[in-house]
């Protein structure tokens, strides 16, 4: 999924762009985190739902929106959120700048994807609020661990991205829908079965170097995503991006111990875009780099 382009056009060079997820194969989300300066922004019809959260802010300033008949401003203090629903658009003034905003654009059709999920009436990307400066902790701990993937990929990054996205999209869709219709509904409450959570398990250990989706094991599990991830939870005690993680870090060190393999194939097989991204994810994890390990484990 392709979002750049919106941001490019989007925001003027006064709002250059500090870190990306284009080419990290993300594909229900992208991310992008600015500094904006004083400017002004066209209004442009967006394609995706966006949310904005503040991560380094200014309270000297505001955040003007205008556009479809109504006139917004807050005070982009550090935490403060903004929602953007797809298909109006805003013209945005910033009258002070404001050192790091994470924008999060997610597509309609993740929300589509929750709507048969809910059996909800309405289409739940047009009917986001047009909220500002808002407080969501929900939200917030969500975007902020979003960056931390941005800041450093770790080992499931990708499956943990396809989850946080569907929880955001379903964040919006409970407390942040203008229709009272777009209150989701559990219609399957019904927990994941041994022998399902065993044809899950099988498939990941079978395709531990491969490129796992949340959306393939739900498909296995005969569940939508969104649901999947959570029964998958509950019955493990913890998610799927995290045992996913736990198994490629130990067949990693595994790896690192037997001295077969170059340090860069280990770090494909882990599933990493480079040898670097795996150093310092490792390092993370363990406390030392693969190198240091390997020292240690002669």
């Amino acid at each position: 999924m392709e979002l750049r382009t919106q941001g490019v056009r989007k925001y003027p060079a006064t709002s250059p762009l500090l870190a990306s997820s284009a080419g990290r194969g993300w594909s229900t989300i992208s991310a992008e985190l600015r500094s904006h300066g004083v400017s002004q922004a066209p209004a442009i019809v967006p394609q995706h739902v966006e949310i904005c959260l503040v991560v380094a802010g200014n309270k000297d300033g505001l955040v003007r929106r205008t556009g479809a008949g109504f006139c917004q401003e807050a005070m982009p203090k550090t935490g403060a959120i903004w929602l953007s629903p797809a298909g109006v658009g805003k013209e945005i003034v910033i009258t002070s700048p404001i050192p790091q905003t994470l924008h999060l654009y997610l597509p309609t059709a993740l929300f589509d994807r929750l709507k048969d999920d809910f059996n909800l009436p309405a289409a739940p990307a047009y009917s986001v609020r047009h909220a500002v400066g808002i407080c969501d902790d929900v939200i917030d701990q969500i975007g902020r661990s979003i960056l931390s993937e941005l800041e450093v990929e770790t080992v499931a990054s990708r499956m943990y991205i396809e989850a946080a996205s569907l929880t955001l999209a379903a964040r919006l869709i409970h407390k942040h829908c203008d229709s009272g219709a777009c209150v989701p509904i559990d219609s399957n409450p019904h927990s994941l079965d041994h022998r399902r959570l065993r044809r899950v398990l099988d498939y990941i250990e079978a395709n531990i170097k491969g490129d796992i989706t949340l959306v393939d094991l739900a498909g296995i599990a005969g569940y939508s995503a969104f649901h999947f991830a959570r029964k998958f939870t509950r019955a493990m005690g913890i998610s799927p991006h995290r045992y996913i993680s736990r198994i490629r870090l130990e067949n990693a060190m595994a790896e690192l111990a037997a001295r077969k393999l170059p340090l860069a194939e280990i770090a494909l097989n882990a599933q990493f875009s480079s040898q670097a991204s795996f150093t310092r994810a490792f390092h993370r994890a363990i406390g030392v780099t693969p190198k240091e390990y390997q020292r240690r484990r002669l």
